[in-house]
Formats: C-alpha cells, sequence, structure tokens
C-alpha cells in the first residue's frame, strides 16, 4: 500500500498420523476431537534447527491451500474498501464474509481455544475523498495462550483483505489484489489453520484488515483498541505483498524476504532520546529485536528461507498496517518480497504495449508465499513458547571500572529456567556471543569494558525457548 524428520516418543500415534500430511498436498487437518499436539520445544536457540513438532508444524502449511485462497479472493472482482457490503459475490462484504467463515473452520479444531469474530467500526467521512463515513471490518482469529502467566502477553499477525485499482476511491473497476494483499491473507489463514491445533503459552492474533489502501484503517483502529485496553501486545507483523518471487528487474529469489524494522520511535521520551544519544543503541529499537529474533528462528532447513533486514519502517513512500502498532509503543515489522514489480501493483488491469498490467494471481509464486508463511509461522510459535522478554534492564554506567553491571526485573512463568545475557561489537547487525548467567537477575562481567559492545538480556524456560532480546536502559 502507500505508501526428514524424526518422530517424538512423546506424541500420540494419531498425533504423529496428523502431522505426517504429505509436503505439497492438502494436510490432514486435526479433528475437533483429536488432542492438540504439544508445540513446546527448542526455539528460537541461536540458529539451531527447529525441534520436531515445530517441523511437522512447518510441513502442514500448504502451497495449494494458499492458491486457493488467492483465487478465491480475486473472485470477487473488487474488494476496494468503498465497495458494497451486502452483494453475495461480488466486492468487500463478499470477501468478508467467506473469510469469517473461514477462519471459522480454520478454529474448529482448537477445542475452543482459537475465537473468531468481526471488528466493525465507521470510519468518518474525509471529504472531499470519501463523503461519507464508511463501514470497515477487520476478521479477528485469536487462539488463546494456555500458560495463565503468558496468556495476556499476545502476538499479532496480519494481511489486509482490501484492493484497489489504479484509483484508490474508483470502487467499480476490478482490482483483483492477488499480491496486495491477497498473498499476505492467504498466508495468515494458512497459518491460523495449521497453528489451531496446538497449544501455545501466550495468545496469537490472526487477522484480516480493511481499509489499509484508503489510509492503514483497520489496523488503526485495532491497534488505539489494544492501546485503550492497556493490552500487552508484544510483537505485529504484518504481511503486505509476498505474493512473487520475481522482481521487475528480472531478477528470481525464491528463497529471501525482506522485513523492515524501524530504528527509533517519532517521539521517543526525552530519557530513552539521552540514553540512546549517549550510549549508542539508534539500531536496538522493539522493532529491531524482532526482526533479529525472526532472523535467528526462521533461516533454517525447514523454511529454506533467508531473511533480509532491512534498517527502514517500509519501503520510500510506501507503509504498511504494522505502523499504527509502532505509533502506538508496539514492537511491529513488515514482510515483504524481495523484489517487487509495480506493473503489479494498484494497477487497472490492461496489456500496454504488449505487458500485462495488473495484479493478477498468474504472477503470484504459491510455493513462495508458504516458505514465507513458514518463516511467520515459526517466528510466532518460537514467541508464544517462550518466556516474555526480561523487563527493567539496565545497565550500570556509573564509576570507571573494567567490568559490565547488567540488571534486570524476573519473569514470573513457572517454567522458567534462566537468563542469557547477549553480546556483540557496536558495529555488528547481530548478536554474536551468547553467555549463560543462571536464574538470577544482576551479572557482572568481569574485564569486559562496557564502552566496546552492545548488551542484552533474554529469558531461557526448561525446554530451550528463548525471548527476543532485551536492550538495556540506564
Amino acid at each position: 500500500m502507500n505508501h526428514q524428520p524424526s518422530q517424538d516418543q512423546g506424541l500420540t500415534r494419531r498425533q504423529a498420523l496428523a502431522g505426517a500430511a504429505a509436503v505439497g498436498g492438502t494436510p490432514l487437518i486435526i479433528g475437533a476431537a483429536a488432542a492438540p499436539a504439544s508445540a513446546s520445544a527448542a526455539t528460537g536457540n541461536g540458529g539451531h534447527a527447529p525441534a520436531t513438532e515445530l517441523r511437522r508444524m512447518l510441513r502442514e502449511i500448504s502451497a495449494q491451500n494458499i492458491k486457493r485462497t488467492v483465487l478465491k479472493l480475486v473472485s470477487f472482482g473488487t474488494r476496494n474498501t468503498l465497495s458494497a457490503q451486502d452483494d453475495p459475490t461480488r466486492g468487500i462484504g463478499a470477501a468478508r464474509d467467506w473469510l469469517f467463515e473461514e477462519f471459522t473452520k480454520a478454529a474448529a479444531p482448537s477445542g475452543g481455544r482459537m475465537t473468531v469474530e468481526l471488528q466493525s467500526f465507521i470510519q468518518p467521512a474525509q471529504p472531499p475523498r470519501y463523503p461519507q463515513p464508511i463501514p470497515v471490518t477487520n476478521v479477528v482469529a485469536t487462539l488463546h495462550g494456555s500458560q495463565a502467566e503468558s496468556a495476556g502477553r499476545t502476538y499479532v499477525v496480519s494481511g489486509h483483505y482490501d484492493s484497489m485499482p489504479t484509483g484508490v476511491a474508483d470502487f467499480a473497476t476490478d482490482a483483483p489484489g492477488a499480491n496486495d494483499d491477497a498473498s499476505g491473507v492467504a498466508a495468515v489463514l494458512e497459518m491460523a489453520r495449521v497453528m489451531a491445533t496446538r497449544k501455545f503459552d501466550a495468545t496469537i492474533v490472526f487477522m484480516a484488515v480493511a481499509g489499509e489502501e484508503q489510509g492503514l484503517w483497520g489496523s488503526t483502529y485495532f491497534a488505539e483498541q489494544a492501546k485503550q485496553q492497556n493490552r500487552n501486545i508484544a510483537g505485529m507483523f504484518t504481511n503486505d505483498i509476498i505474493g512473487s518471487s520475481v522482481g521487475q528487474n528480472g531478477i528470481r529469489d525464491p528463497y529471501t524476504v525482506r522485513i523492515f524494522a524501524e530504528g527509533l520511535a517519532e517521539t521517543p521520551a526525552a530519557a530513552e532520546a539521552d540514553w540512546r544519544r549517549f550510549g549508542g543503541g539508534e539500531t536496538e529499537s522493539l522493532a529491531r529485536q524482532l526482526a533479529r529474533y525472526v532472523k535467528e528462528v526462521a533461516e533454517n532447513d525447514s523454511t529454506r528461507m533467508k531473511v533480509k533486514m532491512i534498517y527502514r519502517r517500509d519501503r520510500f513512500g510506501r507503509g504498511g498496517d504494522h505502523i499504527p502498532f509502532l505509533e502506538q509503543g508496539y514492537a511491529a515489522a513488515r514482510f515483504t518480497e524481495i523484489n517487487e514489480d509495480w506493473r503489479h501493483q494498484h494497477q487497472n488491469v490492461r496489456v500496454e504495449n504488449g505487458v500485462q498490467i495488473g495484479d493478477l494471481p498468474e504472477f503470484c509464486d504459491f510455493d513462495y508465499i508458504a516458505r514465507v508463511a513458514r518463516v511467520n509461522a515459526i517466528s510466532l510459535a518460537s514467541l508464544a513458547l517462550a518466556p516474555a522478554a526480561p523487563s527493567g534492564a539496565r545497565m550500570d554506567t556509573s564509576g570507571f571500572d573494567t567490568d559490565t553491571t547488567l540488571t534486570w526485573v524476573a519473569n514470573t512463568e513457572p517454567d522458567l529456567a534462566g537468563y542469557e545475557v547477549m553480546m556483540r561489537a557496536t558495529t555488528e547487525p547481530e548478536w554474536t556471543k551468547t553467555i549463560e548467567v543462571g536464574n538470577v537477575t544482576t551479572v557482572s562481567l568481569k574485564n569486559i569494558f562496557k564502552d566496546n559492545y552492545f548488551f542484552g538480556v533474554r529469558a531461557v524456560d526448561k525446554a530451550g525457548n528463548r525471548s527476543p532480546v532485551s536492550f538495556p536502559g540506564r
């Protein structure tokens, strides 16, 4: 928008069979009576391969299911937010109703742990561009966390189901929106289907929003409501334009996805701004810690993907549904294909000088979308299984000595094992050294000069699941 695996001995035979669906085929969906497979496994572990159950989960993500969703969304002709709300076959309302049904089907095997709702509101008129108030509806599926101490911690993943032709207010012209953004919605729906059969400590929200093309309306409403309700949104991903592995530059790269992560917030508090200026850390925002986490857990032989971190909020002149979350102070990042083709975004469908223009499904790579979905899924699963990132991390900058002292507030999870201190040179983009420090809340690193490195701390549970890194304040 503008802007290979072995089988866990502890799994039941039925769970093992449910996870054995053939790669590339239609996965076997566990029935409502089946016990959900335990997703608990060592993840976020410095680049180690995902554990067996998470590998199984990733294999269940189906490119064929994703293709079916994209084609169905395209079949509604246009999904412009200003289009018909009550036509059963064409327009935004038909797409909304179909998505609600599909998310409800995805939730059925969860045993009530996943709930689905329509979050509707009236977007005020914005004359002269939008002279009338406009109904906008987000489709929201919530997979509730199973650990009492973690259930309030929430991770959100979204795509936007609205589309547009060349003119954003043109609600009559066909706007297939296959890549922008049926691809993202299809990935989110497929993740919901696969992850609904599993339990996670924290809560995961799978969301298809509307009004993105008009000005991020749906995501803005959700983020503002979350802030007003004091919800703990610990991380948010939006998937927008993840459908093609071939760019307008002719380069084909089916194994790389970009994650956009901004640096400092627009208006950091004075104390934070002063600390960042004095101590460095301009690259240590919550969004960038989230992006580093994704790169750490998602680059493996189960996803077969490379995650390219982009140290920007978004592409030049563009924006996405992660931005309203950033504006509310939440950690949020955007997934987008590595090489875009502007001829297949925000364009009336036509042939021009012998070239097909328009956002059509024939330009989508459904295997690529499935791989991006796996990057999202392993990241969300790892986050929702892990403890929360430690709060209150501080570095002692007083005195002139050769040691570095860090403190933080103890986590409350009952399965917490301890903490790790992370280190890297100030010129390195990713953490390079891990120091196990045990179940403590203060540590002094002997003969390590605090001026020469960046430091962080993360929590580890007894299963080996690791939180994102917390960068210390002062």
